[in-house]
């Protein structure tokens, strides 16, 4: 049983990992291990583990979206270029961008949506002149990089506090 119980902390570790870097599964890793260990053990020894970590899933799918979001707005990007990033996150994601065909899956999540961001900008901007059309375009998609990357990390110190509560309910269990 203990060698079960370190396996799963093991996955959850993972998960943290997961939670900051983007293509690797996070809180649902976190989840699937505190379920195996409720299937194993009981589902009354993990009851505040597995409450937090649900609550822990919905907050890390919310706080990445409005992260994003909200470091979009305060670059000044559009809708468009938010639109952009998300296109350019799923194509990137799908290896679907042709830098991508040979880079993976990993490295088109990381710049398909700066890629988007920035075409969706420079569509938008299209009234601009050239020069400062590519300026803001670029600010629009550093701000949607830096916002994604705020919510990353937001992420995995909520990924950090499942796994601590797992951990601290669970402990006296093991054995």
């Amino acid at each position: 049983m203990t060698i079960l119980y370190w396996v799963l902390v093991l996955v959850m570790l993972v998960g943290i990992v997961g939670a900051v870097v983007p293509g690797i599964p996070g809180s649902s890793l976190i989840l699937g291990a505190i379920l195996v260990w409720g299937f194993v053990r009981g589902f009354d020894v993990i009851g505040w583990a597995l409450g937090t970590t649900l609550v822990i899933l919905l907050l890390s799918v919310g706080v990445d979206f409005l992260a994003m979001h909200l470091g979009a707005q305060r670059a000044g990007a559009s809708k468009w270029g938010q639109f952009g990033a998300i296109i350019g996150l799923v194509l990137g994601f799908l290896g679907l961008l042709p830098a991508f065909l040979v880079a993976g899956p990993l490295i088109g999540i990381l710049v398909g949506p700066i890629v988007g961001a920035f075409i969706g900008e420079f569509l938008y901007r299209r009234n601009l002149p050239l020069e400062e059309r590519a300026k803001t375009s670029f600010k629009a998609s550093v701000g949607i990089l830096v916002g994604s990357l705020v919510g990353n990390l937001i992420q995995g110190l909520l990924a950090i506090a499942a796994v601590v509560v797992f951990i601290a309910t669970t402990w006296s269990t093991v054995g």
